[in-house]
């Protein structure tokens, strides 16, 4: 397997683009008709030939080294290192030859940083080079197993980009694995936010540099803007003839070479629901007194009669009693209020900002400011505002003072994004569930890499209470008799105001308890750290501090391990799984649980009449290991999987077309 073919750097790249990147097609009937028959073919396919096995020649390649490798000082590993690195340049990505530099970089490996691969993570990295997303056990040591795959094409010549979700892990992982790099030779670079855009230029101009999704992104877009209207080449170099500013200094990336994604579910699926917008302020004097009147005004129009709502889908709709109604109570007023579409669309979105974004759920008051909470991590994001003056509503319901709009410049979807990477590979502990629409979507098969050792996790049985008090009283319950054993307890909920709730609860029996939601995000590292400690107790906004390793405290295993409870079912079962993923890693002791009630959103959205006759018939001491409990489950999150799919599906067809339109005035993105 040659270089160029692995990551196409010799026929795939976008004709006209300023750097190197795979262009964007959509596909056509026939190749969407071919793609429908691969993956129907696929799983028979599977059968005969397993992609796991065909990953184990790797394990004895790389070890046949492994006597030279030890035996040689550092300035030979460093001698040998620049010699695979001319091979791999010329000769391309073998398995013999990526067996000797996977040999020396766990070597190296050794020697810099203390840790030496396990065969499971030899395994991994050879995956990752050929382009596959990873499904690798929480706690199996994913972000050691990238550094074989980046090495290897760092060493090759071309660049490496190490995504992952948050500025923290990609600061600890660079600071972490930087030793080994630069014994090999590699420069490494990090890109974090709020950096100037000469030092992202810098940190992108490395050999590895890693950088959380959102900063690739916007870097992305802001580069799309500026080379708006000409950014091929050829423009560029005319402007550079005619003694103009060359608009390239102003670019940050340098390529989409190869791209190894972290949490890659949380990226390609739970983060592709929203497209990603570049925007710049614009003010407005009356902005406040325009928002004070559509909250007034929303507030005197009558659910089902005025409009109807859907929670689920995060949408009002006027009905033709309520646009009546509407202009009756506008009538006389000026201005703005004088137009029928614009008057309907702001006060729909005042009855959004007044009944489906709450406080300490979607978004929570710090510092002054309203800031987004990240519903699929409990992350709050200060950069982030919602669009269409929304986000104004919302702030003047909470008595604040509105923040200037903002005008888009561009837009992007996670998908198309990241399906311009040259070669693009993931890992995560949870992809099984979704392999089908990333294959479809980002066509990276889903290899399912073995436990270094096996697991002794425990799943009991899940609870279901009737309401949300019930919940909270046999949570605490179990905490109170966990606690008795000195086990720690890991305590999961999808909201702030959850999170505050059993924190209330536990107080009031006495229970000592960290506490770790939205509001503390720059301490979550720390915290989740520490929460396997003997009998400490750690309630925590759903995953929070995800990539932070839970290490056992002295005297914890022998009593069990650490256990885990949710509080609440997620729209996906993989959230569901990543969270019970936080007990037993590496062959710990740990168990985990669910305990949930009927009211809980993911039933009252998503299966509103099936909760209404559970909760008839339903007698004391139901539980969800009962087939109504578990058929209940699997009913909301199947729904939830659904809508939230062809949500994604949405985002992307509206991407393409708006890009098409946007192609014929000259703007792209």
């Amino acid at each position: 397997m040659s270089r160029a073919a692995i990551l196409g750097c010799s026929h795939q790249l976008a004709n006209g683009r300023p750097y190197a990147e795979r262009a964007d097609r959509e596909s056509g009937w026939h190749d969407r008709l071919a793609e429908m028959l691969l993956g129907a073919i696929k799983p028979m396919y599977r059968g005969l030939r397993d992609p796991v096995r065909a990953l184990h020649p790797i394990i004895g390649l790389t070890k046949r080294h492994d006597d030279v490798m030890r035996s040689a000082t550092d300035s030979d590993l460093a001698i040998r290192a620049r010699d695979l690195s001319t091979q791999l340049r010329r000769e391309g990505f073998s398995p013999a030859l990526v067996g000797e530099c996977f040999a020396l970089v766990r070597e190296a490996a050794g020697r810099t940083i203390g840790q030496r691969h396990y065969d499971s993570q030899l395994m991994c990295g050879w995956a990752l080079l050929q382009g596959r997303l990873v499904e690798m056990e929480t706690g199996e040591g994913k972000t050691l197993a990238a550094t074989l795959a980046a090495s290897t094409v760092g060493l090759a010549g071309c660049p490496v980009h190490l995504v992952t979700v948050n500025d923290y892990l990609a600061g600890r992982d660079a600071e972490q694995m930087a030793p080994l790099y630069r014994f090999l030779g590699l420069s490494v670079g990090t890109v974090l936010q709020g950096m100037p855009a000469a030092a992202r230029r810098r940190a992108y101009g490395q050999s590895i540099t890693y950088c959380s999704n959102k900063e690739l992104a916007f870097d992305y877009l802001r580069d799309r803007v500026a080379l708006t209207h000409r950014g091929s080449r050829l423009h560029l170099a005319l402007e550079k003839l005619r003694g103009g500013s060359p608009r390239d200094d102003r670019l940050v990336l340098r390529g989409l070479y190869f791209g190894i994604v972290d949490e890659a579910d949380s990226v390609f699926i739970d983060e592709a629901r929203t497209p990603l917008i570049l925007s710049t302020k614009t003010g407005s004097t009356e902005e406040k007194s325009r928002c004070e009147t559509a909250l007034q005004l929303a507030r005197k129009l009558e659910p089902h009669s005025d409009f109807t709502s859907d929670p689920a889908e995060r949408s009002i709709v006027l009905t033709e009693a309520g646009r009546l109604r509407l202009g009756e109570l506008a009538e006389g007023m000026g201005g703005i209020w004088t137009s029928t579409a614009t008057r309907n669309e702001l006060v729909t979105q005042a009855l959004c900002a007044l009944i489906l974004f709450r406080r300490d759920q979607q978004y929570v008051v710090a510092d002054g400011k309203v800031q987004i909470v990240d519903e699929s991590t409990g992350r709050v994001m200060p950069d982030r505002s919602w669009e269409r003056g929304l986000h104004q509503l919302v702030e003047v319901k909470e008595g604040m003072e509105p923040t200037d709009r903002h005008e888009t410049l561009a837009r992007l979807t996670y998908q198309r994004l990241f399906r311009r990477y040259l070669r693009l590979a993931g890992m995560t502990g949870t992809a099984s569930e979704v392999a089908r629409e990333i294959r479809s979507i980002y066509g990276l098969d889903v290899v399912r890499v073995p436990l270094h050792r096996p697991s002794r996790r425990s799943y009991l049985p899940a609870r279901l209470c009737l309401t949300r008090a019930e919940k909270w009283r046999r949570v605490v319950e179990r905490v109170v008799q966990l606690s008795g054993e000195r086990r720690p307890v890991l305590i999961g909920t999808r909201s702030v105001q959850a999170s505050e709730e059993i924190s209330a609860a536990l107080r009031e029996r006495g229970i000592a308890h960290a506490l770790l939601n939205a509001k503390q995000d720059s301490e979550e590292a720390q915290i989740i750290a520490l929460a396997g400690q003997s009998s400490r107790v750690t309630v925590a906004t759903n995953m929070a501090g995800r990539g932070t390793d839970i290490r056992l405290g002295e005297g914890v295993a022998e009593n069990g391990g650490l256990h885990v409870i949710l509080t609440e079912y997620h729209e996906s079962r993989r959230v569901d799984r990543q969270f019970f993923g936080r007990c037993a890693r590496q062959g710990d002791a740990g168990s985990c649980e669910a305990i949930v009630s009927l009211e809980d959103e993911l039933y009252t959205y998503f299966a509103p009449s099936m909760t209404l006759l559970v909760r008839r018939f339903s007698g004391l001491g139901l539980t969800t290991s009962d087939f109504t409990g578990q058929a209940l489950r699997r009913f909301a999150q199947a729904r939830a999987e659904r809508y939230s799919a062809l949500l994604r599906t949405q985002n992307l067809k509206l991407d393409r077309r708006l890009d098409r339109v946007l192609a014929f005035s000259g703007i792209r993105e």
